[in-house]
């Protein structure tokens, strides 16, 4: 196994792990608000959409390119849901706890395996002309 494979399914199973915790959160955010439900619903699906997309291409530029920009956006997001609240979706900030930080320590790992993905150099080879000795 190559390391932009490993990479790959790193990716893949901390945007899994992601959708399964959000998923399972969203019946309770839906009790404190419609807005913290529905954000953690729409979570839930782009993260299990990404692990459709990853799984039958894994190397797709698009896809990885997803998966970092929902990475980083549930991170901000958290964030700010912690500290300021967020408008709309969730007012007030809600206390810090260790589901949430280990959820976002995977989110974290995911991201950076996409980004090292996305910026990996990509080798070029030069063809050979035929006849020449090389």
């Amino acid at each position: 196994m190559s390391l932009a494979e490993l990479e790959g399914d790193i990716v893949i199973i901390a945007c899994a792990v992601s959708a399964g915790i959000h998923g399972a959160l969203v019946p309770a955010h839906f009790d404190e608000g419609a807005g913290a439900g529905l954000g953690f619903a729409a979570a839930t699906v782009s993260l299990a959409a990404l692990v459709v997309a990853l799984t039958l291409r894994p190397a797709s530029a698009v896809a990885l390119t997803a998966a970092a920009a929902v990475f980083a956006g549930l991170l901000v997001s958290y964030a700010l849901a912690t500290t300021t609240g967020l408008p709309l979706l969730h007012p007030d900030p809600e206390p810090v706890d260790g589901l949430a930080l280990a959820t976002k320590a995977v989110e974290a790992v995911g991201l950076f395996a996409a980004a090292s993905l996305l910026w990996r150099p990509v080798a070029v080879t030069a063809p050979r002309p035929k006849g020449r000795p090389t």
